[in-house]
């Protein structure tokens, strides 16, 4: 069984105070809404975690019913920080679960076709990330105002989500994270502390996240072209 953990419980703090960006409308529904229907859509995903925050589930519940989002699906508390929130998530996966892609809830333009080839490449590999090769010029700044040196970029990825694991590799790799007490900026990181390969699967067509209000035309123009 491939299952699906949509992380839905972080407060998006640079689109502004009091904003709740997965909530915010674009191409005539909550941002939230069309990452949801991707995966409800995806041939290759049997069931769905939503992790919300504590408050929020009577939204979550109201958007499947206007939108019709009808595949097997169960709601689970955030926690205090992402990897938290993705625990929990992990805990409610059902029994025969054997892959899971961890996907952002802000990032709504997400394809099947990526999210099938990270669950190929996590069943071949133990886990996998949808990544883009880095082609801008890196630079490096000690104090943010100032360059201190070009970073060589021939072997850089920008990672993105879905990140796809076996399960049993994705808990192994958060309990050590817990039991070390660490914080880690993805799940990724996590499987690199206990030396897990992570396979990169290159995303083809753009797959951005809203972070900051200006993203919000871009992934309009996304979301209104027909799907492949």
């Amino acid at each position: 069984m491939n299952s699906a953990i949509i992380v839905a419980a972080g407060k998006g703090t640079r689109m502004g105070p009091n904003v709740d960006k997965l909530f915010l409308e674009v191409a005539g529904r909550p941002v939230v809404a069309h990452t949801w229907q991707r995966f409800n859509d995806a041939k290759c995903i049997t069931e769905i975690v939503i992790v919300v925050r504590d408050g929020r589930q009577s939204a979550f519940v109201e958007l499947a019913t206007r939108y019709n989002l009808t595949k097997a699906h169960r709601f689970v508390a955030g926690g205090v920080e992402r990897q938290d929130s993705v625990w929990n998530g992990l805990e409610a996966l059902s029994p025969g679960a054997e892959i899971v892609a961890i996907q952002d809830a802000a990032r709504p333009a997400t394809s099947e076709a990526l999210v099938a080839a990270t669950i190929a490449a996590a069943r071949e590999t133990g886990a996998a990330v949808a990544a883009r090769v880095v082609t801008d010029t890196i630079k490096e700044s000690a104090d943010g105002k100032l360059i201190t040196r070009t970073v060589d970029r021939s072997r850089l990825w920008s990672v993105q989500t879905p990140q796809t694991f076996r399960v049993e590799v994705i808990r192994r790799a958060l309990g050590e994270v817990r039991r070390r007490g660490l914080l880690v900026t993805d799940d990724t990181a996590a499987c690199e502390l206990i030396g897990q390969p992570v396979q990169l699967v290159a995303a083809v067509e753009p797959n951005p996240k809203v972070t900051v209000p200006g993203d919000l035309a871009y992934i309009e123009t996304l979301l209104r072209q027909p799907q492949p």
